[in-house]
């Protein structure tokens, strides 16, 4: 079977009515070298068949100069609608599905930016199997050596804005086709009902950070406020100092909670600590345990918005630094194609919704953060976008310091798969709830 360089579907179409039609064809994603392995296409055709796989794809080895490195990749899940989802280098297709799915191809997609791949493999996985080899089938050389913590961004970065304005409307086109929408009125909270002791709690879990810990603490407790805050530290049983550092502040504002090894907290359960707890103001405001502030102003902008906006939750924006607090690239972080009609839905489609985040008290009360250390964020901000209105800060109100020390500055693949496999949970988990909240309305509306 030849391999057939994708660029894009239309010449696909061409080329599959060239090759007499065959079940299957064999397409090159990428511009990489390959090696495929003797085996290779027997063995994909062979699990395509016998799963009636409308897209087979599988793990491949990666050549570092004399060196061999292997690339596990993830099943496809319900909730893979990633544009940069990870396929490898070669995927085999379903010539049939490929022509049903590209039939009503518009020019705006026949045009995109990947060729109309990310809309090609979407409509072809509605409905169908996505087969994925946990088995090494192929070689190819590497040709990306950044870092994990240096690819982070790419989706944000203002060079690359065509091509994601151009990903959303794919995406927004295919929720549309499976009714997976978020409501186009959000529900509007009331922000002067209940007593809290406070008007708003900056929320700090912390584990090990001695070396950091004490400048987020008093960027947070230099904020200068018209209304009365606290700032909640969940101490996550330290054992470098951290926690004798903590104990060692003497400003009334700061309420240390101590957090102990056999409670098995992650991040996301220190947060529940923080907000179900009697000191848990109105409003809770994140700050990273080595991270800062921007200025003084900071929670008095973030609470402002949420009474302009009687929004759930607001989001602002912030600023790549080095340890030092000189800004680094990419620079801003400012979320801009975030927009108040398809916010909700384009949330499902990248990795994360920006930073610092904050939370009406209330709400996340009802609903608890996931006890995990990665994605327990995106998956509230998920939640929370399905029913309520979100409010944006588009100015830069935070440093998020890049430093040894960060957990997600130089992850194996190993690690990124697997936290990219826990946000794909959390995409097809919100998917279904939102398909089914869709369905629940049209039986009502038709009863």
């Amino acid at each position: 079977m030849k391999l057939i360089r994708f660029t894009n579907v239309d010449e696909l179409r061409d080329k599959i009515f060239k090759n007499n039609l065959e079940q299957f064809i064999l397409v090159q994603l990428d511009d990489k070298e390959i090696e495929l392995d003797p085996n290779f296409e027997q063995r994909m055709e062979e699990v395509a068949a016998d799963s009636d796989a409308t897209i087979t794809y599988s793990a491949f080895r990666e050549r570092v100069g004399d060196k061999i490195v292997l690339h596990p990749v993830n099943d496809y899940q319900f909730g893979s609608v990633r544009d940069d989802f990870d396929f490898g280098s070669v995927v085999l297709l379903n010539v049939a599905d490929v022509l049903a799915a590209s039939e009503d191809f518009s020019p705006d997609e026949a045009s995109a930016p990947d060729g109309g791949w990310y809309a090609l493999r979407l409509r072809m996985s509605i409905g169908k199997t996505v087969a994925s080899l946990p088995e090494y089938l192929y070689t190819v050389k590497k040709t990306d050596f950044r870092k994990s913590g240096e690819k982070q961004h790419d989706y944000v970065d203002p060079r690359n804005s065509f091509y994601q304005a151009h990903m959303e409307r794919v995406f927004t086109d295919y929720l549309t086709d499976i009714d997976g929408m978020a409501p186009l009125n959000p529900t509007r909270i009331n922000p002067k009902e209940g007593d809290f002791p406070v008007e708003a709690s900056v929320i700090i879990p912390v584990k090990n950070r001695k070396s950091t810990i004490a400048d987020a603490v008093a960027s947070a407790l230099r904020q200068e406020t018209t209304f009365p805050y606290n700032v909640i530290v969940v101490d996550n049983a330290s054992t470098d100092g951290t926690r004798e550092l903590l104990e060692n502040i003497t400003d009334p504002k700061l309420i240390l909670i101590k957090a102990e090894e056999n409670e098995f907290l992650g991040i996301g359960g220190c947060w529940n600590k923080a907000i179900t707890s009697e000191h848990c103001g109105r409003f809770a405001i994140q700050l990273d345990s080595d991270d800062m502030y921007q200025g003084n102003d900071t929670l008095s902008r973030i609470v402002d918005k949420f009474y302009e906006e009687r929004c759930a939750m607001v989001i602002g924006s912030y600023t790549m630094t080095d340890f030092d607090l000189n800004p680094i690239p990419p620079g801003l972080i400012d979320h801009k194609e975030w927009t108040a009609l398809n916010g909700a839905n384009n949330a499902l489609r990248i990795n994360g919704l920006g930073a610092p985040r904050a939370f009406y008290t209330p709400v996340v009360r009802n609903i608890l953060f996931p006890n995990v250390s990665y994605g327990e964020d995106y998956a509230m901000c998920l939640r929370i976008s399905r029913e309520y209105a979100i409010g944006r800060i588009f100015d830069s109100l935070y440093c998020c310091r890049r430093w040894q020390g960060n957990s997600d500055a130089d992850l194996s693949i190993e690690k990124v798969n697997r936290n990219n496999e826990y946000k794909d949970f959390l995409r097809s988990i919100e998917l279904i709830a939102r398909i089914r909240a869709n369905m629940d309305n049209d039986n009502y509306a038709k009863s």
